[in-house]
């Protein structure tokens, strides 16, 4: 009965840090996907005000709305990931 309770722990342990190691990675992905989206987000807001100079103000509270919720999001998901690591 005890070498099936060691096994049993043993694959607790396992699935333990199976959990954090999907963490860290999941957390490690949502920062580079929010790197890649708010660059993505600036860039197409330079070209767009390179082709419409007078569209400015409009064209930068967009750009500062859309790289909010982009960064909201990728907040969520880091909070989550840390805390499957930690819980």
């Amino acid at each position: 009965m005890s070498s099936i309770n060691t096994l049993l722990q043993g694959g607790a342990d396992l699935a333990a840090a199976y959990s954090k190691m999907g963490a860290a990675i999941g957390a490690g992905l949502a920062a580079i996907g929010a790197g890649l989206g708010i660059g993505r987000i600036g860039g197409s807001a330079m070209e767009s005000i390179a082709r419409q100079p007078e569209a400015l103000g409009d064209i930068r509270a967009n750009m500062i709305v859309a790289a909010a919720l982009v960064e909201g999001a990728v907040f969520f998901a880091i909070v989550v990931c840390l805390l499957i690591l930690f819980l």
